[in-house]
């Protein structure tokens, strides 16, 4: 079985959007693994942030990081192929919005991109286990989707912990309210795959914050 690596991906959503480009570039200078594209419709979430038009302008100048769009949209399947043409990495959805995640999971690879599958606080962590085979990676919100800086749900971490008891070799990303306070946490439920917010972009030294999360999940990864 591979094991797992840390990857660390900063969400852009609570930095000056205004000026995506060279805040992403700051974040990958500081030591991001990939970038975390947070896209909402309005539908799924109440907030809008931006679409594919944002996506592929930004990759015009970030030529070479890994992208990947977290999309909390009501209708996965009509993204897919705008972000494939904006070249993204890897595509994740919700399970909540899906009619038929194998559907769109298969639509996602056919693509070119990886398949990340996510689920909502509310939704149990079994129904995952059908697409277990269809995705690259598996999300596991820690906050309500849609808005940055929400309090950090540490129950759900049960979800993180089932799901890296029973597929050790998955990515497994946890994506709300995570930061150097609740890392400990999260590393030792299982998670390798880090999205921190505000916790990185609104620090004096995101350099230091991401060092931080990585040695705390390499440590629990270590000793697993």
């Amino acid at each position: 079985m591979p094991q797992v690596k840390c990857k660390i991906g900063p969400s852009i959503l609570n930095a000056d959007l205004a000026d995506l480009s060279k805040e992403s570039e700051k974040l990958l200078d500081s030591g991001a693994d990939y970038l975390h594209l947070d896209v909402m419709d309005g539908h799924f979430v109440p907030n809008i942030t931006f679409g594919h038009p944002v996506v592929k302008c930004l990759r015009s100048k970030i030529k070479e990081a890994f992208f990947e769009t977290h999309m909390m949209v009501s209708k996965p399947d009509e993204w897919i192929v705008p972000m494939a043409d904006a070249s993204v990495d890897q595509y994740t959805f919700h399970v909540e919005a899906s009619e038929d995640v194998a559907k769109t999971s298969r639509k996602i690879r056919e693509a070119g991109m990886k398949v990340g599958i996510g689920i909502k606080p509310n939704t149990e962590v079994t129904v995952i286990d059908e697409y277990i085979e269809l995705a690259d990676m598996v999300l596991i919100m820690t906050v309500e989707p849609g808005f940055g800086g929400q309090k950090f749900m540490e129950k759900m971490l049960g979800k993180v912990r089932y799901l890296r008891e029973n597929y050790p070799g998955l990515d497994i990303e946890v994506d709300g309210g995570v930061g150097l306070g609740t890392i400990d946490a999260c590393a030792q439920a299982g998670a390798n795959m880090i999205v921190s917010g505000s916790a990185v972009t609104s620090s004096d030294d995101p350099r230091k914050v991401i060092q931080q999360l990585r040695d705390s999940v390499n440590s629990a990864l270590g000793s697993s």
